[in-house]
């Protein structure tokens, strides 16, 4: 990962579409996002920008590495307009997920979007932060 890019952590229920799902599609619209916040921060991603894949619900964790592969374009299922999508497609699974438990228990990891604001689907992560994941997923 280079210093330029900004980091981002993308949520999803793993039944309703699981990083198992992205790896076998090799690329998804990421679109449904509906929160005023995480919709600034889908506008905010660039093609190249890594993001971390956290499945949320039971066993919630980070499992994987996604990038953006397309920019902010309106999201398909939004009648109002206000709304938008992007793409993505995986990068590769994490050695080790990283549960919400262990980020939570990791004191690098107190001022990270995922632990302030719990319920934002679409997060920035610091390039600290990334490090700090990818280091206890053993990657």
């Amino acid at each position: 990962m280079t210093t330029a890019k900004s980091c981002w952590l993308l949520k999803s229920e793993p039944d309703t579409y699981s990083f198992d799902d992205l790896m076998r599609d090799g690329e998804t619209l990421w679109d449904g996002v509906r929160n005023a916040q995480a919709a600034n921060n889908l506008r905010a991603m660039a093609v190249g920008d890594p993001a971390l894949f956290y499945h949320s619900g039971a066993g919630p964790g980070v499992v994987g590495l996604a990038e953006v592969s397309a920019p902010a374009c309106p999201d398909p299922g939004d009648a109002s307009g206000r709304f938008v999508a992007i793409r993505i497609r995986p990068v590769r699974r994490l050695a080790r997920p990283v549960s919400l438990a262990d980020i939570k228990a990791q004191p690098g990891l107190a001022g990270m979007a995922l632990v302030r604001q719990g319920r934002l689907s679409v997060s920035p992560v610091s390039a600290e932060e990334w490090a700090l994941i990818l280091q206890m997923a053993g990657t």
